[in-house]
């Protein structure tokens, strides 16, 4: 097979919900990494990209028109590059990038821009249409995460356990204390600090100008959802999902807008565009699990693709394990073997710090743990996150 190699990679900063970003379409918000991209890299001929493969979890309000082609052309790419919009959920992004390889290792491109997007400020109500004729019955659906349209046969098989149920569930099959939780999350709001702090994070974001209704626009270019927080504050949260529960808002990720973008080239490409191969993609994985567990897929996802390329978790350098929740990024690393404070996993912070924009994440946790793995040293880098209904997807990279 060809190589694949992630040669660049560039995110917008993490907006709050109804935050700095929430003004920003999804389309638009998902042009910006895509024009820094091209900024970044003048030596490459982008009319001759072979696609755009962006993934979106939503794709119920402005992204719903194929965000990847809508962002590609607001971007300013040729009208000849087409785009597609994939969606696995959380995992969206890092399939993009998975796609984007497996195309060039099956030698079917070249030149492929990857990424994901979400706007989850943005995500709009949304109305089913009537069953019967003349029906006077309303339901409204709110799709910004979680469940909606449910199929009763689906909530009588599997349940319909919301995010932070599933979470809690975790934490209960694993036996996860909320001190242990708490800990996590401290742990990612300490690293995202330190990381916005020596200008690591400034290295991977390039500014969104937001227009305003008067005056100038305005420049947003740092991640708005970390908080100056201690353990003590977070033990005091409630934890309002299950009486005697122990996820809070202190120890799961945030309701995010963001977008991110890699270049993932061939060898051919790399020579031929003038790029700087970041770390080669080895392999990605998915797998499924009972949807009440959610978080714990990408236990099986890494251990399939561990099994493929012959090496184990803990030979990873970089380990970038997307934070959904405490309780699940703690069960994960406990069934992988693996330290969960460790300095090599998630060492600028996670998303329970910088926050989760579905679609992004992916994209984002896959180019962070190519560009630790180049910055940083070591051979090897392992990117993983859990997906909604049940489902973990993992990829592997190694140092170009």
């Amino acid at each position: 097979m060809n190589e694949a190699f992630i040669c660049d990679y560039i995110r917008t900063p993490i907006g709050r919900f109804g935050g700095a970003l929430s003004s920003v379409r999804a389309d638009d918000l998902g042009a910006v990494p895509i024009r820094a991209l091209m900024t970044r890299n003048p030596g490459a001929n982008w009319a001759q990209v072979d696609d755009v493969i962006f993934g979106a979890a939503n794709q119920a309000g402005e992204d719903n028109r194929n965000v990847a082609r809508m962002s590609a052309l607001l971007a300013g790419l040729p009208e000849v590059i087409a785009g597609v919009t994939v969606n696995r959920l959380c995992g969206s992004g890092m399939n993009a990038v998975i796609d984007a390889a497996r195309a060039i290792q099956a030698g079917e491109a070249d030149l492929v821009v990857a990424g994901g997007v979400e706007s989850m400020s943005r995500a709009p109500f949304v109305m089913p249409k009537a069953d019967v004729a003349f029906s006077r019955n309303a339901e409204i659906f709110d799709t910004t995460i979680g469940w909606r349209f449910v199929n009763p046969l689906m909530k009588a098989q599997y349940g319909t356990d919301s995010m932070p149920e599933t979470a809690e569930n975790v934490a209960e099959a694993y036996g996860i204390s909320r001190a242990d939780q708490d800990a996590f999350a401290f742990r990612s709001q300490e690293r995202a600090a330190a990381a916005q702090t020596s200008g690591r994070l400034d290295r991977e974001i390039t500014p969104v100008e937001v227009p305003q209704r008067r005056g100038a626009a305005i420049s947003v270019d740092m991640d708005e959802h970390p908080r100056a927080v201690t353990v003590e504050k977070l033990a005091a949260l409630k934890a309002p999902f299950r009486d005697g529960g122990c996820v809070t808002a202190g120890n799961a990720s945030g309701v995010n807008d963001g977008a991110a973008a890699l270049i993932v080239a061939s060898a051919r490409a790399v020579e031929k565009h003038d790029l700087k191969p970041l770390a080669r993609v080895l392999g990605g994985a998915v797998a499924g699990v009972a949807p009440r567990v959610m978080g714990v897929g990408p236990v099986p996802a890494v251990n399939k693709l561990c099994a493929r390329l012959g090496v184990t978790p803990s030979e990873f350098d970089i380990v970038e394990l997307n934070e959904a929740f405490a309780a699940q990024g703690i069960a994960v690393l406990r069934e992988l073997g693996l330290p969960e404070g460790a300095e090599h996993i998630n060492p600028n912070g996670g998303a329970i710090a910088l926050g989760h924009p579905l679609g992004m994440s992916g994209a984002r946790i896959t180019g962070s743990a190519a560009l630790d793995l180049h910055e940083r040293g070591g051979r090897l880098a392992l990117a993983t996150m859990c997906v909604g209904v049940g489902q973990g997807i993992a990829i592997a990279l190694e140092k170009a």
